[in-house]
């Protein structure tokens, strides 16, 4: 334990001196370190790949499940993405030092706010080895250091993709204290990192349901809520039902794992006859079990569908799959699909498929979730997609950060007072 404790002492250490160096830093700097760390990944494709083999045999070795195991793949598809995203991250406007608003008291004194980094940000997250990627880049652009705990599944990954960015740093002359990445996987560095106020700012908890509540709850430095994904497809009496399939398609089977897929879809009663056979056939297809309502599973048996289904529990209506599985439910109205996402969604994304703009206002206005989308698919929540180059997380919460967070979601603000010898 001691020796744990001096460990990530030390790490912290040296993340808040680097963060004093990294708050000052120009904007040509940071945006050359971004571009010499995208170009040394390309370069060094092999090694991380390398490293990632060990991770997965080690993953399927512990029993991971596939879709842990598509999270922790990387392969030069993803390697060009992470890569592609250091770039973009380089050619957004750099916030550090912007001017927010000012004003004028009538005693002379110019008060303005001015956007300035948040210090040190400790990062703690599971098998996605591109967080890594992500955090560092967003992290320095917005002039903060960073310490970053992966997952242990992710380790081999995480220490090469960290050395080769904490190199490129050495490369521009800049210190690699900047990126600091836990090399031990002892569980006990979290409960550490959860107290360490001295050197961490704020933490970013970005994982599971159990992680995130682990951090939120004994935590004393100051959390950010990244939020678990329990994301809804409403299909709306008036849907185009070729979009509304293309929609759950895409947003249950692209990438399942991730916390903006969708695990329920709802149905309109006057919908339901023509698109529950259709949709339960489509996926049935892809390989997604179904676990549905009885009156969604009375369509199915009254049309022969031969499908994975199950009748659906109450808790199937709060899960979190992270898998080929999803819940359907058909609803009388509008309002009663808005009042079960009301007491079973997780605030993060949600979406109606509609071609009643009445009914899309009113989703738009009563749904209170981070994001809220109108016929297009959930999976478009996310920092890449909404042109932030990268993300941090997708905050649930309200306060401060809410949705995907990007840079400027990483700084705060510095009131600077200008006087001609004014006194109270």
């Amino acid at each position: 334990m001691e020796n744990l404790q001096e460990y990530i002492l030390g790490i912290g250490a040296k993340a808040k001196e680097a963060s004093r160096k990294l708050s000052s830093l120009d904007t040509n700097s940071k945006n050359n370190a971004l571009l010499s760390m995208a170009e040394a990944l390309k370069n060094n494709a092999l090694e991380i790949i390398e490293a990632n083999k060990i991770d997965l045999r080690l993953g399927e070795e512990k029993g991971l499940n596939k879709s842990l195991l598509d999270r922790l793949l990387i392969n030069e598809q993803r390697i060009d993405a992470m890569a592609e995203g250091l770039r973009q991250v380089s050619e957004l406007p750099d916030p550090i030092g912007e001017i927010i608003t000012a004003w004028k008291r009538p005693n002379g004194i110019t008060i303005g706010q001015k956007r300035v980094p948040l210090g040190v940000i400790g990062i703690i997250y599971e098998a996605r080895p591109n967080v890594t990627v992500d955090a560092a880049a967003l992290c320095l652009k917005s002039g903060n250091a960073v310490i970053l705990r992966g997952g242990s599944e992710a380790i081999n990954t995480n220490m090469a993709i960290a050395k080769i960015l904490r190199n490129s740093l050495i490369s521009c002359n800049l210190s690699p204290d900047f990126i600091q990445l836990v090399e031990v996987t002892d569980r006990e560095i979290v409960n550490i990192m959860l107290k360490l106020n001295q050197y961490i700012d704020v933490l970013i908890p970005r994982g599971g349901a159990g992680l995130i509540q682990t951090v939120v709850k004994n935590a004393t430095v100051p959390v950010i809520e990244t939020g678990v994904g329990n994301c809804h497809v409403f299909v709306d009496s008036s849907a185009d039902l070729t979009m509304a399939e293309n929609i759950i398609v895409n947003g249950k089977t692209q990438r399942p794992a991730v916390c903006n897929a969708i695990e329920t879809i709802l149905i309109h009663k006057d919908a339901a006859e023509e698109f529950v056979p259709k949709i339960t056939s489509t996926l049935n297809k892809l390989g997604v079990e179904l676990r549905v309502c009885e009156k969604a599973k009375e369509i199915i048996d009254a049309n022969n569908i031969n499908a994975n289904v199950k009748p659906a529990t109450s808790e199937d209506w709060d899960r979190e799959y992270l898998d080929l599985i999803l819940a359907v439910k058909v609803v009388d109205c509008l309002e009663e699909a808005m009042e079960h996402i009301y007491n079973h969604g997780t605030k993060h994304s949600e979406c109606i498929v509609t071609n009643d703009y009445k009914n899309s206002q009113i989703f738009l206005e009563t749904i209170d979730s981070a994001a809220v989308y109108v016929n297009a698919s959930t999976r478009f929540t996310d920092g890449f997609e909404f042109g932030f180059g990268a993300e941090i997380g997708i905050s649930t919460q309200k306060l401060h950060a809410r949705g995907p967070m990007g840079l400027p979601q990483l700084t705060t603000i510095k009131y600077i007072i200008s006087g001609s010898g004014q006194i109270r």
